[in-house]
């Protein structure tokens, strides 16, 4: 795989994941995630996208959950055994879902707790603070309230910056604009864009909204019922007219799935 393609980061090649030993939830995803870009996993809330992003970190036996087949590789290694601290040491951390803050500590305290793994001393973390600060300076000016008192959106921006305080190449970032107001949505992706552009951190991001996912992904998946139903540069998706029907909310009907979208244009085709 790496020497075909030596841009590829992240490659998750047909895997199949069960919860509890009987519970199906992916079958057979594949994605690539090439180093230094913005992918989007796309799809409605149980479309298997948290899923997707905590097999690739290792979360998934705290939900009972375990890959059966299929392989993903980093680099070009594998690393399904590895654990959820052996990813972060090589460069992989995830933003949870639901914006997961240590209330009783302070933003400032939040953000030290993502350099516990930091082994380049105490005037490199302190470096990666303050340019954590630069990209969310609302932080540094609550950086000595306790985070149960600040709002989602600074949340957010917290558990954001808690991962970037472990220096990471790659960011998963799942569901960053669940409960936040538009424009605060808005904020946090301008803020990935420029980590991206800037830093050259790599994101994989899991979002239901898919309008905005769209606009600030160089690549997008589309997941449905555990499967990827459809994918290609966001551009081509942003265009796509299903696309636009199904997720984009630019079209009537009232079908239950992107897959009765593409069927039922099929034998509309058919029938004329």
């Amino acid at each position: 795989m790496s020497a075909a393609a030596p841009n590829i980061l992240l490659n998750v090649n047909g895997i199949e994941v069960i919860y509890n030993h009987v519970i199906l939830v992916l079958k057979g995803v594949s994605l690539q995630v090439p180093q230094g870009k913005v992918v989007a996993l796309l799809g409605g809330n149980g479309a298997g996208k948290t899923t997707t992003l905590r097999a690739v970190s290792n979360l998934l036996a705290g939900e009972r959950g375990d890959v059966t087949k299929g392989s993903i590789e980093l680099r070009g290694e594998r690393i399904e055994k590895l654990s959820t601290s052996d990813m972060v040491n090589r460069g992989v951390v995830q933003v949870m879902e639901g914006r997961h803050c240590f209330a009783h500590l302070t933003i400032e305290e939040n953000l030290m707790t993502g350099a516990y793994t930091r082994k380049d001393g105490k005037a490199a973390v302190a470096q990666t603070l303050e340019k954590v600060y630069n990209y969310f300076p609302r932080l540094k000016t609550r950086r000595s309230s306790q985070a149960a008192y600040t709002s989602g959106g600074e949340q957010q921006m917290c558990a954001i910056g808690r991962a970037l305080m472990a220096n990471p190449s790659m960011v998963l970032l799942d569901e960053p604009s669940m409960g936040l107001a538009p424009q605060i949505v808005e904020e946090v992706f301008e803020i990935v864009k420029d980590l991206n552009q800037r830093e050259k951190v790599t994101f994989l991001l899991a979002e239901q909204n898919t309008n905005i996912a769209l606009r600030y992904s160089d690549y997008g998946y589309i997941l449905e019922n555990g499967r990827i139903v459809m994918d290609g540069e966001a551009k081509a998706l942003r265009e796509n007219e299903d696309v636009k029907e199904f997720y984009l909310g630019m079209g009537g009907g009232d079908r239950k799935s992107f897959k009765d979208v593409k069927s039922y244009k099929r034998r509309k085709r058919w029938l004329a």
